[in-house]
């Protein structure tokens, strides 16, 4: 049996420490970093070695992790002082699970091919920490084919589903498809639980009473007890939601791709927002619809 690569992850929020904590154990070698150095400490408890740099964690890495905020982020990682591309990083990895925006991942993977000799896979991600614990996630990868068989053993190991959609930048459609049904779920699962509550109804039965129906879905099964008992303990931030709603426009508009519906979401979190709920979890937006919050 062939050893398993080494694996760097730069970026140990709530999803870096689940996607570490499921790597380590299934056997890898994990080296970590993050900006914040409480979070590296964090990953040790569960045995990820820490480096001082992008750069480092790529120098002891086969393949490289990245899931960090954004795309400016993303850029820093990989070109920025001390970042992955300031390695030799020629021959290997570098798999990019967050959400970033379309033409940057594209010129990011050219870029880095062409300046490193390293592939460059976008493979965001959905299922939140609870999944990437578990190894569950939908991976969604856009990327050449020979990077995308060099990470496929990996990938079977954190994912229920790796799916490739073509070149580089597709992962990132494909993920703007999947917020586009996740993101407006939140509000439609608000909008249900109130009118379930102002009705009188007992909501917890909710979910199992509409299971076999055409309402039935993982996000109702698993988010609307949450929201019942107002437990918003962030799995993903709301500020997150409005920031990949926002990218979704963004994406919609410059393919004349029509979004009303996630046109109204992004409002609903843009005043959730502003009314100092962006650490909560992305199910607070109920609070908008709750008549015992005064927001």
């Amino acid at each position: 049996m062939s050893e398993k690569p080494r694996i760097g992850f730069v970026g140990l929020g709530l999803m870096g420490q689940a996607c570490t904590a499921r790597l380590v154990e299934c056997g890898y070698s994990v080296t970590g970093y993050d900006i914040d150095a409480e979070k590296v400490s964090a990953a040790a408890a569960h045995g990820v070695t820490g480096a001082t740099s992008p750069a480092a964690v790529a120098a002891a890495s086969d393949i490289i992790l990245i899931c960090v905020i954004d795309t400016a982020a993303v850029e820093a990682v990989l070109f920025g002082e001390d970042g992955v591309a300031g390695s030799d990083v020629a021959g290997k990895a570098v798999i990019d699970l967050s959400t970033t925006v379309v033409e940057k991942a594209r010129a990011f993977a050219m870029r880095l091919r062409d300046q490193s000799g390293c592939g460059l896979v976008d493979a965001p991600v959905s299922g939140g920490p609870p999944a990437a614990r578990a190894g569950t996630l939908a991976v969604m990868a856009g990327g050449e084919d020979a990077d995308i068989a060099q990470i496929a053993p990996l990938m079977a190991d954190v994912a229920a589903t790796f799916t490739h959609f073509g070149p580089a930048g597709s992962g990132q459609v494909a993920k703007m498809v999947n917020q586009v049904l996740v993101l407006n779920n939140f509000a439609v699962l608000a909008e249900a639980l109130a009118l379930a509550e102002a009705g009188g109804i007992d909501a917890a039965k909710i979910p199992d009473a509409l299971a076999p129906g055409h309402a039935g879905s993982n996000l109702l099964k698993a988010m609307f007890p949450r929201m019942i008992a107002r437990d918003f303990e962030p799995a993903g931030y709301a500020r997150q939601v409005l920031k990949d709603l926002d990218m979704v426009q963004d994406l919609a508009k410059s393919l004349k791709s029509p979004t009303p519906i996630s046109s109204q979401t992004a409002s609903l979190y843009r005043i959730l927002i502003s009314k100092g709920y962006g650490e909560l979890d992305a199910t607070s937006v109920l609070k908008l619809l709750d008549p015992a919050e005064s927001v």
